[in-house]
């Protein structure tokens, strides 16, 4: 590929790896400061989708033939991400500022890589596309 797409200056394969770990430290964190005794592993949940994030995005940056496998298994994550995060419209009285917060961390970050991903799936058809008529 000639030219990768990139938006605000990275890569999608380095916006996984930053939406992974910002995802897994926020689980790890969530876990940690929550109040329950026994500690819930649901506060984890973040994490359980930022960790496959954040390796798919390593992947992709040390086997760039395979890239497109990867991301677009980010995109799995991504659109199970956004779907998780969405639960808190219909349960947001019952929740505690902790699950507020996971919820909407999962939410943006769900929609802001699944609207990344599909503009750089039609930056390379794109791309694609015109190398062909040349």
């Amino acid at each position: 590929m000639s030219s990768e797409f990139r938006m605000f200056g990275m890569t999608v394969p380095q916006i996984a790896i930053m939406d992974g770990a910002i995802l897994s430290a926020w689980g790890v964190v969530a876990y940690s400061i929550q109040s329950a005794d026994p500690p819930s592993i649901t506060a984890m949940i973040p994490a359980f989708f930022g960790l496959p994030m954040l390796f798919l995005g390593f992947l992709s940056v040390r086997n760039p033939a395979n890239r497109h496998h990867y991301m677009h298994a980010s995109m799995v994550f991504a659109l199970l991400m956004t779907l998780g995060g969405a639960r808190i419209a219909t349960t947001f009285d019952g929740m505690s500022w902790l699950g507020i917060v996971s919820h909407l961390l999962l939410l943006v970050a769900g929609v802001s890589f699944m609207v990344v991903g599909v503009m750089s799936f039609r930056s390379a058809r794109l791309e694609r596309e015109s190398s062909v008529i040349e």
